[in-house]
């Protein structure tokens, strides 16, 4: 625990402008970001008396090892520089919503030549116009059906398309009548993008003067005896209409408003946001976050509104934007959100009508979501906290291990050995971390071994960060072996494959971002017994580290095994220790395995060509067309190979002679009458 104190900037030293202030901890990574109006009256509240601190700002300020600021012009400057550092350095005591769930949109891709509807999650892309969120994804295919009557636009695939247009046929959707079939061409590109348009513009809540349009159409049609299109246009408004009473109106004049409201307790607060579009709820959503600052809901508030527009450009920020309480800065907020929207964006309370009654709404879903979680996390806090503190007590640590990394050996038969490492931070995976390996010390099966190369390759890869970034001490060097970090030494196993920076070079300015196996756990877990949990030791034992607690986990019967114990550490069946652990255990299983089955599915699919250095996919491909099989490729000639554009003589060698040294295949057998089928120029023979 550091001593606020030992870091305290000297009195005078801090600015009294707007700025971003970032605390650091002895590994030089960020944990907390704020802004401020006054820095100097800001960062003075962190260094007073402990005692008189939030106990949640003290915990920052005691782990804590250096804070640093950044001076800006405005608070619309340092309002933006906050929701980018926190983006950025993810830092651990700042508020983080989490979702429960990815919310389905509905989104139509304008950026392709003919546009597609189809329901997305995760991050926005470029070009495409969304709408919603949606509560559930069947939401959205219902009333995406009811609208293919009026706007049959394109919703297949990209392969069902471009099969369509080679065979000439349109999919079922097409014969049906609720897709124009723009892949046969009964529709031009532009007439098909007009669909698009006129689908978005429906959307976005121009519905009143479409629906009009359509039914002076269907009068028009009836009038001069057209009676079979006055028909279907009256079945067209119908359909819209049932469209529209998915989602009623809840406010007039066709506003376009977010309602957030936040619901909290002392240790968990929740958020609702209603997306209102021309009067109705066009969608909903939800977050749940931790309170692991000293945070009241105007700043509750602020960070949903940084969470909710900070990727957000034009029309998804809307004009209005109704909050239970005002941040700190309403005006620098609103300017920001203005910005991003690029018009006058209103940031308000709802004080009475339509509004503040549609808020109340909102606030009964924000209790209703905060009480759900609890019931269904119940008191996670707590819970992690307990486990945590019962792995410290098994295992005789010192402090309760809040970051936990765990490695598992993965192969098939002796082939493909991998190694993973995952990474746990208070309980929580921590997927950004996880890192895999390639054993490539040795061939075979071996898993002591196999362990004892990872162990030391990781914290070895710790050590020339800790060189690297200063944190290096002059010490006696242990007995036995220990390998020194070498200068722009590179892990060829690693993943991450980046090579180590030179010792020797001038220096660079730390960032402040997560280096690769930069930051060193509280304790190693590893999937196995008493050999493996040996391997581990020893590797660290190597290096000179002794700060670092090491156990396994046997699967059979879910015991604890320690360095140099004869028996094992028994944790009851009901203890959430265990259950931390085994979790902790299978998520390292799972990741090995996966990329164990990557890596044998890649085995399996390659080629000869594959061992041409500097041979991409699509100079196989060329030469794959060019020739028409691997066979006529092997009996052409370095001439004929260099006639295939982008091929050069001497990649034309190196083809030939990969051709040439590889093992003839084996021959494909019909399995229907058992004789073997070889490829000629012509095709097959057998």
């Amino acid at each position: 625990m550091a001593d606020p104190s030992s870091y305290r900037p000297k009195p005078g030293q801090i600015p009294d402008s707007p700025g971003v202030y970032k605390f650091r901890d002895e590994h030089r990574r960020v944990i907390y970001v704020g802004k401020a109006k006054n820095l100097r009256q800001r960062l003075a509240n962190y260094f007073q008396d402990l005692a008189a601190l939030h106990p949640r700002t003290r915990t920052m300020v005691t782990t804590a090892a250096s804070v640093e600021w950044t001076v800006v012009s405005t608070e619309v400057e340092a309002l933006q520089l906050e929701y980018s550092w926190i983006k950025e350095f993810d830092p651990r005591f700042n508020v983080k919503y989490r979702d429960d769930k990815s919310y389905p949109y509905l989104a139509v891709t304008l950026n392709e030549e003919f546009p597609r509807v189809q329901v997305m999650r995760g991050a926005k892309k470029k070009g495409v116009r969304y709408f919603g969120p949606y509560g559930h994804a069947w939401a959205i295919r219902e009333t995406v059906d009811l609208m293919l009557r009026v706007f049959p636009v394109r919703t297949c695939s990209a392969g069902v398309f471009k099969n369509a247009a080679r065979t000439g046929r349109p999919c079922l959707l097409g014969y049906i009548g609720k897709c124009s079939a723009p892949c046969v061409g009964r529709v031009t590109p532009e007439e098909h993008r007009e669909l698009a348009d006129d689908f978005c513009d429906f959307m976005a809540g121009r519905t009143g003067t479409y629906i009009r349009r359509l039914e002076k159409d269907m009068m028009a049609a009836a009038e001069e005896m057209e009676y079979e299109r006055a028909a279907r246009l009256r079945d067209d408004v119908e359909a819209l209409k049932r469209a529209m009473e998915k989602s009623a109106v809840v406010l007039a004049d066709a506003t376009d408003a977010d309602l957030i409201a936040v619901a909290e307790d002392e240790l968990e607060a929740a958020v609702q946001i209603f997306h209102v579009r021309g009067g109705r709820v066009r969608g909903q959503r939800g977050w749940v976050t931790d309170k692991v600052e000293n945070v009241d809901t105007s700043g509750l508030v602020e960070h949903a509104l940084q969470q909710l527009y900070g990727e957000e450009t034009g029309d998804s920020v809307p004009k209005e934007v109704l909050v239970p309480a005002l941040p700190e800065d309403p005006d620098a907020v609103s300017q920001w959100l203005a910005g991003r929207r690029g018009s006058q964006v209103s940031l308000r309370i709802p004080q009475r009508g339509d509004k503040k009654d549609l808020m109340a709404t909102v606030q009964r879903n924000a209790q209703q979501a905060l009480g759900l979680h609890k019931t269904k996390r119940a008191s996670d806090l707590t819970t992690r906290s307990r486990a945590l503190e019962e792995i410290a007590e098994a295992l005789g640590l010192d402090t309760a291990p809040l970051r936990i990394e765990c490695f598992d050996i993965s192969h098939l038969q002796g082939d493909d050995v991998v190694a993973s490492m995952v990474v746990f931070e208070d309980g929580l995976a921590r997927k950004s971390e996880y890192r895999r390996f390639q054993i490539k010390g040795f061939e075979g099966q071996d898993d002591v071994r196999s362990m004892h190369e990872v162990i030391g390759r990781r914290f070895k890869r710790y050590l020339q960060e800790k060189e690297r970034t200063g944190e290096w001490e002059e010490t006696p060097a242990p007995t036995g072996p220990v390998p020194a970090p070498q200068s722009g030494a590179t892990d060829p196993g690693a993943a991450s494959g980046t090579t180590a920076p030179d010792p020797d070079a001038e220096p660079r300015e730390d960032d402040g971002r997560p280096k690769r196996f930069a930051y060193p756990p509280q304790l190693v877990v590893v999937d196995g017994g008493q050999p493996q949990v040996a391997a581990a030791k020893r590797a660290l034992d190597e290096l000179g580290i002794d700060d670092i607690a090491v156990c396994g986990l046997a699967k059979r019967l879910e015991e604890v095994w320690l360095p140099d114990d004869d028996d094992p550490v028994v944790l009851p069946r009901s203890s959430e220790g265990l259950y931390l652990l085994q979790r902790v255990r299978d998520e390292a299983h799972r990741f090995a395995i996966t990329y164990q089955r990557a890596k044998r599915a890649k085995r399996i699919r390659s080629g000869p060509l594959d061992a041409v250095a500097g041979l991409g996919e699509t100079r196989k491909q060329a030469l794959i067309k060019h020739f028409g099989s691997v066979k006529r490729l092997k009996q052409a000639t370095i001439d004929e190979i260099c006639e295939v554009p982008g091929i050069g003589r001497r990649t034309a060698e190196s083809v030939a002679v990969a051709l040439a040294s590889a093992a003839p295949a084996a021959p494909a057998v019909n399995t229907a009458t058992g004789e073997s089928i070889e490829e000629d120029d012509g095709g097959t023979t057998t």
